[in-house]
């Protein structure tokens, strides 16, 4: 059974990036903030919902009870459901899991929502009474989620440059992909923001730890530097002898997005008042050799095409979660594109990588450029920790 968003019925706060004006907010209090306000301005009543999925990949306090609590304060107390994490791919697989519960005639609208606050991670200690001394084991919740894959090995960057060494990707290609993203990304910025402004407020209120005042207000996002090509140039990578610097991949942060999906064309229509039909048609996902995480959409976007019965030239847009300038190279490479006319309006690369509601911005993003350019079919592909990825096929009519 296939499923449909309300046109509109989406949000997303801006990106901030990380120890800045969001890193004293709770995660999921939050994304609660956030989605009753967004529901309210459109005219979405808690009680329409009958099934909600949440996604968290950064522990908060209070995330045993993450989903239940994160309904109770959006107005919808009886309201269960789960909570998810799969990394970078987390708003895919909530979109996945939600339409699960649609065939199954579980749920008739269903919110699915994510949050995540990569600042101030935890340090988390694990007991260890058996170990010399009764020592226990440590874990930096962000940071070593960054720099160890326990079963690759290695650090996230060093999977963006087992992908350049395979695919003879070069520095200099890498930054030319950073130069055209940032470009993109102002193509969002004209006109006061106009894009932006399609599913994020111009002002944002920056609430306090309490949601009782505001501390401050924002417009967009926050902490995307300037690029500059000579500076850029003189940068070293990152791993000795290799090619991804760190103007070549994103930055950690946080914030929230939030979706409506619904079992029918008529319900989302209801929910919407106006504006254009949104189907999903597919949903794929797939998993790359060890270590090769940027690789593994290429993988995942097969899939998702054979299913949907449909080839890259039925594609109209195509977004994708690039961690790593690496991933936009070789997905093109394996299809035969052009790099450059993935990614209109921005990217994670670009605004940040708050990782649960990263997949949720982009495939907001991606519905909107849809509506501009008349209607078409849109391709969201991303990857996620573990070499992992996901893939999303959408139809604007």
């Amino acid at each position: 059974m296939p499923g449909f968003i309300p046109y509109g019925a989406y949000w997303s706060t801006p990106f901030v990036r990380w120890q800045s004006a969001f890193a004293h907010l709770n995660s999921i209090e939050f994304a609660a903030h956030v989605t009753k306000k967004a529901m309210a301005e459109r005219g979405i009543a808690p009680d329409q919902i009958d099934h909600c999925a949440y996604g968290l990949t950064v522990i908060q306090p209070g995330a045993f009870y993450a989903t239940p609590w994160f309904t109770a304060m959006i107005g919808a107390e009886g309201l269960p459901g789960p909570t998810m994490n799969q990394a970078c791919a987390t708003g895919p697989r909530l979109l996945s899991a939600v339409l699960g519960e649609i065939a199954l005639g579980n749920a008739g609208t269903a919110l699915i929502a994510s949050g995540d606050r990569t600042s101030n991670g935890a340090h988390v200690y694990y007991p260890a009474p058996s170990g010399p001394g009764g020592t226990g084991q440590s874990e930096d919740w962000v940071l070593g989620s960054f720099n160890h894959d326990p079963w690759a090995k290695g650090a996230m960057v060093d999977t963006a440059e087992n992908v350049a060494r395979r695919e003879g990707i070069t520095t200099a290609e890498q930054h030319e992909v950073v130069l055209h993203r940032h470009a993109q990304y102002h193509d969002a910025l004209a006109d006061g923001r106009a894009f932006q402004r399609r599913y994020m407020q111009a002002s944002f209120d920056v609430p306090d730890a309490r949601f009782r005042k505001t501390v401050a207000s924002i417009e967009g996002d926050q902490g995307v530097h300037p690029v500059d090509p000579e500076k850029m140039a003189a940068l070293a990578p990152v791993r000795e002898g290799g090619s991804v610097t760190f103007a070549g991949q994103t930055h950690p942060a946080d914030g929230n997005a939030g979706m409506i999906v619904t079992d029918s064309a008529g319900r989302a229509a209801e929910i919407a008042g106006s504006g254009p039909s949104i189907e999903v048609l597919a949903v794929a996902q797939a998993r790359e050799d060890k270590g090769f995480m940027p690789a593994a959409p290429i993988l995942a976007t097969r899939r998702v095409l054979e299913r949907a019965g449909l080839s890259m030239s039925d594609v109209t847009t195509i977004k994708s979660h690039n961690p790593f300038a690496v991933n936009d190279i070789a997905f093109a490479r394996a299809f035969g594109l052009d790099w450059r006319t993935m990614n209109n309006y921005g990217s994670s690369l670009v605004w940040g990588h708050p990782q649960g509601p990263t997949g949720l911005r982009g495939m907001i993003e991606m519905i909107e450029e849809l509506e501009i350019r008349g209607g078409g079919i849109g391709l969201f592909q991303g990857c996620a920790a573990g070499d992992s990825a996901m893939a999303v096929l959408m139809r604007v009519s």
